[in-house]
């Protein structure tokens, strides 16, 4: 059990700016900073950090929270494990509790399959460097290829004994049940025997963003031509390995800082260019790209660079993964490199310096790499050649943005010797037909009802949002939480009974008033917060932005991040760029606290009203018909009162 003490440390010391950037790429504006969200997909940045407030916001799908949060929402960790992840990035000293068997019980299968692929990868790390075995084969060969140890510790490479079971034995005698060894795919199982997956084999951890082993890779060293050289773990709760790119956990901070992300292949191509001084980069490990991987990359840089071997039938194979990133808005770029070379081999044979200074000098836009060469193919055969616009124009036609179109247009132009309208008009015709084929798959009359329903809902949302209890009620709890400890000037008189203004507490104001009349939030989670307001006041301490962003209860923590929050911010320097003050709503504060009071008051007359006049109806007893008549005529000059009273301060 991590101790209150501890978490206060770990809430306190914690930035979240520092947090959420290992995960998504942040630019500056104004006092915040924004992203794209990486909880839905989006190509506009509507992800929002606020460093000063400790706190994250997504104005698309609407999720928010604190570094903690983060953290279990991104990497779904537990709470916990969220606060350990924390306390080992700042170098807070944690107790850490040992998982009893009631423990592990609690836990639930997708972290089961979390702590045995963790488990798993020690095992093998330990084989790797302890066992006889180990050494003799597995370590030798990462020698071999030239690894050193600082990287085999870095990137966690292991080794799978050659006996049958040895590891599947060692797990089951540990506590890790049978039916998770065989959902990672760590164990097979034939006869109703389990036996290791991964016998024999070196191995590769697969991590996710925040350092986790997700799966494995593992590659043979036998000779055996029946053998796959390398397997990978099976999908799983945990591993899906369309959404995840070998080497993003080592790769991501380099990627941020040098505004680009190199992909290969394979496992090697990744750790040998770490080795030689390239950190950002990733591998596909094996597979085709995915819009997914694609997406994972664009939350770092717009940038990609696919690193070659010297294989021309590889390449075209990869013809689809850039139509791919293309598509998703990126800019790429490719090498390829020397005949017989790979960026493994090329890292292990040259200078790390030699290889960056190759990899710079060889990196083609992707319409010259493509047109080059293809026109190796098309010769002076016309037919084949227009073959080849065709292709080009069709892959052209898949970048978004309309200026990158029209300069590669010009590009495609001048190495293909091909007038630009031409090139234009099989643009256009390829995206006509795109358009066309989507919108074949909705009906006419389906597409109008969709889009007259949404607007119809959304207009009535926009008239109806402002007035609801709901709306009323948020907005008097927000003014408390953002103002409560301001002051505003009211007018009062003295002992002399002169006139004078007087300092007054917000919160004072707001929880006197609400108290004295006995008025009560309809709203759960507001009137939840309003309670610990009051406890605030009556205990003469100052509101606290950070308790209800921290709170315990996940409805206050994301109402108070949605009421504190902006989608919009000025630049800090606007006022001195533009020559213009624009006024902050602290500028209006003393019309703003009453205008959201009578509201309150407003909307609880009128519940107190109707409910008032519900029972003259039901009424029989010509005595209390008239004691509601009287409330009624009570209620209504109060609301009269009130009503005067709010017009007067929004019109003042």
């Amino acid at each position: 059990m991590i101790t209150p003490d501890t978490v206060s440390k770990i809430f306190e010391t914690a930035r979240i700016d520092e947090v959420v950037g290992e995960f998504v790429k942040l630019k500056r504006r104004g006092v915040n900073l924004v992203g794209l969200c990486p909880f839905h997909d989006e190509k506009t940045p509507s992800f929002s950090v606020s460093p000063a407030r400790g706190i994250y916001k997504c104005f698309g799908c609407g999720k928010g929270g604190n570094a903690v949060n983060f953290l279990m929402e991104h990497e779904h960790y537990t709470y916990p494990e969220a606060l350990q992840y924390l306390a080992k990035k700042y170098n807070i000293e944690i107790e850490e509790k040992q998982l009893t068997e009631e423990d592990q019980k609690e836990q639930s299968e997708k972290e089961a399959l979390f702590l045995l692929s963790s488990f798993a990868q020690k095992y093998f790390h330990e084989a790797l460097i302890q066992s006889e075995e180990g050494k003799s084969v597995g370590l030798s060969y990462f020698k071999e290829r030239g690894y050193n140890k600082e990287t085999i510790i870095k990137f966690g490479l292991g080794y799978c004994p050659g006996k049958w079971d040895e590891f599947t034995n060692y797990a089951l005698k540990n506590g890790y049940k049978r039916d998770h060894l065989l959902k990672t795919s760590l164990s097979k199982s034939k006869d109703h025997q389990l036996y290791d997956t991964f016998r024999g084999r070196v191995i590769f951890p697969i991590h996710n963003l925040s350092g986790r082993v997700l799966g494995f890779g593992a590659r043979t060293l036998s000779a055996d031509p029946k053998k796959p050289k390398y397997i990978n773990s099976a999908e799983s709760e945990i591993y899906h390995k369309s959404k995840i790119l070998y080497g993003i956990y080592f790769a991501k901070s380099s990627i941020i800082s040098n505004d680009n992300c190199y992909i290969t292949e394979g496992y090697t191509d990744v750790i040998s260019l770490h080795q030689a001084g390239i950190e950002n980069v990733v591998a596909s490990s094996g597979t085709s790209l995915t819009v997914d991987q694609i997406r994972l990359i664009r939350r770092y840089t717009n940038n990609i660079t696919l690193l070659f071997d010297g294989d021309p039938a590889g390449v075209k194979a990869a013809f689809r993964g850039i139509d791919l990133i293309l598509e998703q808005g990126l800019n790429i770029k490719l090498v390829l490199f020397p005949q017989g070379e790979d960026p493994d081999s090329y890292s292990r044979n040259n200078r790390p310096a030699d290889v960056l200074d190759f990899v710079n000098k060889n990196a083609n836009d992707f319409i010259s790499f493509k047109t080059n060469l293809l026109l190796e193919e098309t010769g002076d055969d016309p037919v084949k050649k227009a073959g080849l616009i065709k292709e080009i124009a069709s892959t052209i036609a898949l970048v978004p943005d309309n200026i990158a179109r029209t300069l590669y247009i010009q590009r495609c132009s001048e190495l293909m010797n091909i007038e630009e309208k031409w090139l234009f008009a099989e643009i256009n015709k390829t995206r006509r037909q795109k358009f066309q084929k989507e919108k074949m798959k909705k009906s006419a009359e389906e597409q109008e009802m969709v889009e007259t329903t949404f607007s119809d809902e959304k207009h009535e949302v926009d008239l109806q949002a402002s007035e609801s209890p709901e709306f009323k009620e948020k907005e008097l709890v927000r003014i408390m939480l953002a103002y409560g400890n301001k002051e505003i000037m009211l007018d009062a008189v003295n002992e002399d009974n002169r006139p004078v203004t007087v300092p007054y507490n917000v919160l004072k104001i707001l929880v006197e008033d609400i108290e004295s009349e006995n008025l009560e939030f309809e709203t759960p989670v507001c009137r939840k917060i309003f309670e610990e307001l009051k406890t605030t006041y009556y205990d003469q301490l100052e509101v606290s932005e950070q308790h209800f962003f921290n709170h315990d209860d996940e409805n206050v923590r994301q109402l108070a991040i949605e009421l504190l929050t902006s989608k919009y911010n000025l630049s800090a320097n606007w006022e001195n760029k533009q020559k213009i003050y624009v006024s902050s709503e602290e500028d209006n504060l003393k019309k703003i606290v009453f205008e959201v009071l009578y509201n309150f008051k407003l909307l609880k007359l009128d519940k107190m009203i109707y409910e008032n006049q519900e029972k003259l109806k039901k009424e029989k007893d010509n005595e209390k018909i008239i004691d509601y008549i009287k409330v009624d005529k009570d209620l209504k000059e109060k609301r009269s009162h009130f009503a005067n009273e709010l017009s007067r301060v929004v019109l003042k």
